[in-house]
């Protein structure tokens, strides 16, 4: 396996960058949708025609919040050969519940409001320009399903009149873990939190903040989405490092408070109006310790912190296996879930530094938006 992924380009109208993905990465997109839905049943047991009722409600509220993406997608359909629906479903597999109410999910997640998580057990952080010797950054380990790195590829799309932008993503995705010329690097995590199965699919908020050009406008841009699940977003932004912790209620945004440059997330909820949100859920692969590790050694890496040192934290064995770097396992439920891919955004220049697999076997591949 080559350590580096798949790269394309998309480039013109809504429409004509979805047809130039769909054309581009048609395999992939085929091969993405032809694993989603098995992979997905690993957390929720749901019928096709099930999630397919779910999918055709998230089409029209994407209709309504953002028309432009929907065009996209039809495009993507229209060379790919995969259908809006079905490609509607890959955005959605982290929102869907199981058909008899619940039971059978990943045990991370309370019963009763549960959707299979898309992010899995991450760790990510953003520094400010001024604490790190890459500029303004961003970055996390991707913790989740091995079998999806075949379908993973580097996409950047220039919109005519957004923002262009790079991601790390399944084939199929409208948006995910990147960086845009705007400044502003986007990295996600799951956060246990309640659910529910209709709403406006993550993937088109995350999308919406790429579009955006401030901290403010992309905080607004995912306030405005009657959301379906919770999530955690972190983001390097021209106005600094900011954590999103998003609910179905409100954007909670956690900021520098300490001064020391430096926002750290895994996977439980930590702005004050929502800690007693951890005591319904299970800790998710020890989030707690891992939380503490992280902060433990940015905390202590001297000042502008080096992109070394950055990469070295990401490679931390500590607690193995549930690590901040993260290997496959024989836990009967989280074993199964492995850094898929490591990855620190240079958000000020553009700039994306991937490694496919663990960060601490596989070398970082350099990847340039401008």
């Amino acid at each position: 396996m080559t350590s580096r992924y798949k790269e394309i380009t998309a480039t013109g109208t809504p429409r004509q960058i979805g047809e130039q993905i769909g054309e581009g990465l048609r395999d992939e997109i085929r091969g993405f949708d032809a694993i989603a839905m098995e992979r997905t049943r690993k957390a929720v047991s749901i019928s096709d025609e099930s999630a397919l009722v779910v999918a055709t409600d998230s089409i029209e509220r994407v209709r309504t919040y953002a028309p432009h993406l929907l065009e996209e997608m039809e495009g993507m359909a229209h060379s790919s050969g995969v259908s809006v629906e079905q490609l509607m479903l890959l955005q959605i597999r982290n929102q869907l519940q199981s058909d008899d109410g619940g039971r059978g999910v990943a045990p991370a997640q309370r019963i009763d409001s549960t959707a299979a998580p898309a992010e899995a057990g991450c760790t990510s952080f953003a520094i400010s320009a001024e604490a790190s010797a890459v500029g303004s950054a961003t970055g996390q380990n991707w913790d989740n399903d091995v079998e999806l790195d075949p379908h993973t590829v580097v996409l950047t799309r220039r919109p005519d009149d957004k923002p262009a932008f790079s991601t790390i993503t399944q084939a199929g995705l409208i948006a995910y873990i990147g960086v845009s010329d705007a400044g502003i690097g986007v990295c996600l995590n799951t956060l246990p939190a309640p659910a529910r199965e209709r709403g406006v699919p993550h993937y088109f908020t995350v999308r919406a903040i790429f579009e955006s050009r401030s901290l403010d406008e992309a905080a607004a841009a995912v306030r405005r989405a009657e959301r379906a699940i919770p999530a955690n977003i972190m983001l390097a932004t021209p106005q600094g490092p900011a954590d999103f912790e998003v609910t179905l209620d409100d954007v909670f945004v956690l900021r520098d408070d300490d001064e020391d440059g430096v926002v750290t997330h895994t996977n439980h909820c930590l702005h004050e109006d929502l800690v007693d949100i951890n005591d319904e859920f299970l800790e998710l692969i020890e989030s707690v310790p891992r939380k503490c590790r992280i902060d433990e050694l940015l905390g202590a890496a001297e000042r502008p912190i080096a992109r070394d040192d950055i990469e070295s934290v990401l490679c931390d064995h500590d607690n193995h296996p549930r690590s901040i770097c993260r290997h496959p396992n024989d836990h009967p439920t989280t074993g199964w879930w492995s850094s898929v891919f490591s990855i620190l955004i240079e958000a000020d220049n553009g700039r994306m530094h991937i490694s496919r697999g663990n960060p601490c076997q596989n070398p970082y591949e350099t990847y340039e938006l401008n």
